[in-house]
């Protein structure tokens, strides 16, 4: 019996069981916590540091506290529906893979059209708050990557390995959509946050598809060059864009929005990155993939609090 299958018999024996107020508190409870993963919270996360990250380094004269908690706020609830519509759509290709059959949708926990309809009332919400409280230019680009990651990436995941390259458009936006909510124009300094994001999620994101690509193949999701060469195609792939991270990790410091101290962490931690995928292009093992992913969840949030730390160093010289 499938792991779905399970769980839907488990949701009708609780809802023909009589309903007491320990049943419906328990029910709510599981409902929350099914929303809650529907969200990705790690994810967003990971996602707002990098859009206060982006408001920061466009506010050098006066912090708009106010305006980052409600562009926060306004992000936050497009992220959370676009992760929804990704799943709700995925429901099927999720049922098939060991790692995500669980999930509400795929399990059964939640029913696609009720996640659609919040994820619609979502994404009005949050766009509403941007245009209205904190500005057009905000909400327009939140609501293109929604629509980017949703009608781009996921649906590009059955069809092209190329589903890669679009899907890290949108994980690329989080610290320009930050800029661009403290009043930033999408200029030079904008396009080297976004080089810096979008080069490094190849590594990151090649590491994840080759530690997953059983159940990846199995489902019939393209995530990867090619399953069929022992991960030659991936790891050369990783390879390109591992060097090209080296050179464009410095960009902030070449356009001047940083200095020293930002420089010599991005030489560092790149060059740390570029070391660890050779090693995965070389021996494209489970293992070497995953020290791979793990230094590439260590290399981002340390440039980013490099990042923060020097151009803050600078603004108040």
């Amino acid at each position: 019996m499938s792991i779905a299958s399970s769980a839907t018999q488990s949701t009708s024996s609780a809802a023909a069981a009589p309903m007491t107020v320990e049943n419906l508190s328990a029910v709510l409870r599981q409902r929350r916590l099914d929303y809650a993963e529907l969200c990705r919270p790690r994810i967003a996360l990971m996602t707002m540091i990098s859009v206060a990250v982006g408001f920061t380094l466009a506010s050098p004269i006066q912090f708009q506290g106010a305006t980052l908690l409600i562009a926060l706020v306004g992000i936050l609830q497009l992220v959370a529906a676009s992760s929804m519509l990704n799943q709700c759509l995925e429901r099927h290709t999720d049922a098939r893979m060991t790692r995500t059959a669980n999930r509400p949708l795929a399990a059964g926990r939640i029913p696609a059209v009720e996640a659609t309809i919040v994820s619609v009332a979502l994404t009005l919400s949050g766009f509403v708050t941007l245009w209205n409280l904190v500005n057009g230019a905000t909400a327009i680009a939140t609501l293109a990557t929604l629509v980017v990651y949703v009608a781009g990436y996921t649906l590009l995941k059955t069809r092209t390995s190329l589903c890669t390259t679009v899907g890290a458009i949108p994980g690329a936006m989080p610290p320009v959509l930050g800029w661009l909510a403290a009043g930033g124009h999408f200029g030079v300094e904008a396009i080297a946050l976004f080089a810096v994001f979008f080069v490094w999620q190849f590594p990151h994101f090649l590491a994840i598809g080759w530690i997953h690509r059983k159940d990846y193949e199995g489902a019939g999701l393209r995530m990867l060059p090619s399953f069929k060469d022992n991960g030659l195609r991936t790891g050369i792939i990783a390879l390109v864009y591992a060097v090209a991270f080296v050179p464009v990790s410095i960009l902030p410091t070449v356009i001047g929005m940083t200095g020293d101290i930002y420089f010599a962490a991005a030489t560092i931690m790149s060059l740390a990155y570029l070391l660890y995928t050779i090693r995965f292009a070389m021996d494209r093992s489970d293992f070497r993939a995953r020290k791979l992913l793990y230094n590439s969840l260590l290399c981002l949030p340390l440039l980013l609090l490099a990042l923060v730390v020097d151009f803050l160093r600078l603004t108040a010289m």
